[in-house]
């Protein structure tokens, strides 16, 4: 029954919107052509790196935000295709565990099933935070519909 209480009164307590990993890197994909040449790549940027430049409106946008994090397991799906290897997988997470680190889960993921491709670690890594940032985006939207509705206001 304690347990259920503290579930309960964590889902009361909203946090600063942030991606429920031990580091709150931000999934960054890039997809770009440029004079006939495809450019792709994809890693992780620290938000709150002093010496970055980089200005993401839309993450700074939900920064100042209220999330609810309730007793929340989410299932993470992997599907893609690194070089010449396809990983399809599925797995659940915690999102109250805000000490997981996805690049570990990734090094373990490929240790645990001998892959050697160096690229398809980051790759997962990568794959489990964008999933989680969609997610984290949801709480922050649905905490404000909650917000709207409390105040008594209409939508229209």
């Amino acid at each position: 029954m304690k347990h259920h209480t503290a579930a309960s009164a964590a889902s009361k307590n909203p946090v600063k919107f942030r991606i429920p990993t031990a580091d709150n890197l931000v999934p960054i994909r890039l997809d770009i052509e440029i004079d006939g040449q495809m450019f792709r790549d994809a890693f992780t940027w620290n938000p709150s790196d002093p010496d970055s430049e980089v200005v993401l409106t839309e993450f700074r946008s939900f920064e100042g935000q209220d999330m609810y994090n309730g007793e929340k397991i989410v299932p993470i799906k992997l599907d893609l295709r690194v070089n010449h290897m396809l990983i399809k997988d599925q797995f659940l997470w915690d999102l109250n565990n805000f000490e997981s680190d996805p690049e570990e889960f990734a090094r373990t993921f490929c240790r645990d099933l001998g892959i050697e491709d160096p690229e398809v670690g980051p790759a997962i890594a990568v794959a489990i935070r964008e999933q989680l940032y969609e997610i984290a985006i949801q709480s922050v939207a649905s905490t404000r519909e909650t917000r709207i509705n409390k105040n008594g206001s209409q939508r229209g």
